[in-house]
């Protein structure tokens, strides 16, 4: 099984930035692709970025373009996600998602528990 935690959730002001990081502990040779989700309150949980094994190729949602930024550290079994010149309409519990699978595809096997971000206008 993998495990991951995400860290870095909190209260900012709109414009301001945030950086969430995710570890990934256990079998961490399964995985491949990494990246985030996010829930808004009343919300369906929606796709927000996406990289794959090698970090050659990411992946936006339109929504978050040119703002937010995914990173990883496959030495570290880390992935982060730098969020600048926040919105309100980013306020949401963002999720750390993984799998196995090394291309495009909307399954995910794995899933943190959620950290919250909050963007006060």
């Amino acid at each position: 099984q993998v495990q991951l935690a995400e860290s870095g959730g909190g209260l900012v002001q709109a414009g301001e930035s945030l950086r969430l990081s995710c570890a990934a502990s256990g079998l961490t040779f399964n995985i491949a692709r990494v990246g985030w989700f996010r829930q808004a309150p009343g919300k369906e949980r929606e796709f927000v970025a996406s990289i794959n094994k090698s970090g050659r190729n990411t992946y936006y949602a339109d929504s978050v373009k040119g703002r937010l930024t995914i990173s990883r550290d496959n030495a570290k079994n880390t992935v982060d996600l730098q969020m600048d010149s926040l919105k309100s309409e980013d306020t949401a519990v963002y999720y750390c998602v993984a799998d196995s699978r090394d291309y495009q595809t909307s399954i995910w096997r794995y899933w943190g528990q959620g950290t919250q971000v909050t963007v006060s206008s």
